[in-house]
């Protein structure tokens, strides 16, 4: 017997542990697609600006402080987050100034623009993994049911990893009438999950489609695909800018700072209002998810340099996805924002709010988190983030 029969029978356990959530590779007429796409290069798909896609550093060292027991205690919430329980009465009525935002945890977010509904990356999964058993666990419910949701013109998608694409919930999407908009590539796993191609819009960046009079672009992001060990970079990542007759937003998706904000910024803004990545960020992978104060220059870099619109954090709070205190993320935009003097809208999970009307603005968080160290805090007298936003800055503080 060779050494290689020892491993088949582990090589077999790893094919049948490949179950339906993995998704499916893109192939044929789709594949042709992507290698056609500007952006797919020696065989993968390239972000705008080099990024490294793998934890940096020692595995070792990340693994100590990820594991300890004291610092996983901090990354989680001390007692019940407050969920707003969404009900058929706070949707029932058009948002009165025709743009509408409600955060239901994590990056998905409800947007009602010009009489359209638009869901971003809805998660309603309990763990952001393909085992039912394994991988991070919610650490709040979801706000209200897919079915007490109501239907949704378009749900968009930024890219495949677990946490912005769920089967259970594209499964139960599925079953609806909706649209969807997604990433090039990212219809393969759709179309296994029962998802037509006659309702899916399949974009390269910089790539528009127009569905009930709302126009949906792709545009770019700086991160990484892919939903298993083998992952070949064969779907994109992408931000989205939505724009209807009278308002105009954007969702990040997950994405590194890079200066292709300032380019979807001149192309597409300004904003009424942005939904930005603030959490899961780690100086083990820097270039792929931005810290608070990074989002904060993301978006003013968004509308032209200067503060404008409403800043909606995502990204956070639903899953712990790095080794940061749960309400960090919140804390630290708290103060980038207030630094900025950029408006920026704290709804609990669940809470709609009008980004032109009364902004949720209470730091709600900290009623069920440990107390929360402030390092990125600049001395007194220091240039404003607004101020730096298209110059050099020391993005981190002093972390």
């Amino acid at each position: 017997m060779t050494g290689a029969d020892y491993l088949l029978p582990f090589r077999t356990k790893l094919r049948s542990m490949r179950t339906e959530s993995f998704g499916a590779d893109p192939a044929g007429a789709r594949m042709e697609r992507i290698r056609r796409s500007p952006h797919f290069v020696d065989g993968v798909f390239q972000n705008p600006v080099g990024a490294r896609t793998r934890p940096s550093g020692s595995t070792v060292e990340f693994a100590k402080i990820y594991f300890h027991k004291e610092q996983r205690a901090r990354r989680t919430p001390t007692g019940t987050v407050p969920v707003h329980a969404t009900t058929l009465a706070d949707l029932a009525a058009p948002p009165a100034t025709g743009l509408r935002l409600t955060w239901m945890g994590h990056s998905s977010v409800l947007a009602e623009i010009d009489g359209r509904r638009i869901l971003f990356d809805p998660v309603w999964g309990e763990r952001c993994s393909p085992f039912p058993f394994a991988g991070p666990k919610r650490l709040h419910p979801t706000p209200l049911s897919l079915a007490a949701l109501g239907p949704v013109d378009v749900v968009v998608i930024s890219h495949d990893h677990y946490d912005h694409l769920d089967l259970p919930t594209i499964r139960a999407l599925a079953g609806t009438d909706t649209v969807f908009a997604v990433p090039l590539g990212v219809g393969a796993h759709l179309e296994r999950w029962g998802v037509p191609p006659s309702r899916m819009h399949e974009l390269d960046w910089n790539e528009t489609a127009t569905v009930a009079g709302i126009s949906l672009t792709a545009t770019p992001a700086r991160h990484f695909c892919g939903r298993g060990l083998r992952n070949q970079q064969h779907t994109l990542w992408a931000s989205w800018v939505v724009t209807g007759p009278d308002h105009r937003i954007y969702h990040s998706g997950d994405t590194g700072y890079f200066p292709g904000f300032l380019d979807i910024g001149a192309e597409h803004g300004p904003f009424d209002a942005t939904m930005i990545q603030i959490g899961a960020y780690s100086e083990y992978w820097p270039d792929i998810h931005m810290t608070p104060a990074e989002g904060m220059r993301a978006h003013l870099d968004l509308q032209g340099g200067r503060p404008h619109g409403v800043l909606l954090p995502i990204h956070w709070g639903t899953f712990n996805l790095a080794p940061h205190p749960w309400a960090e993320p919140g804390e630290w935009t708290k103060d980038a924002g207030e630094e900025a003097g950029q408006a920026v809208a704290f709804p609990r999970p669940g809470e709609p709010f009008e980004p032109a009307g009364k902004l949720p603005a209470e730091a709600w968080w900290r009623a069920v988190s440990q107390p929360i160290a402030h390092p990125w805090r600049r001395p007194r007298g220091a240039e404003s983030v607004a101020e730096t936003s298209r110059g050099d800055m020391d993005l981190a503080g002093e972390r």
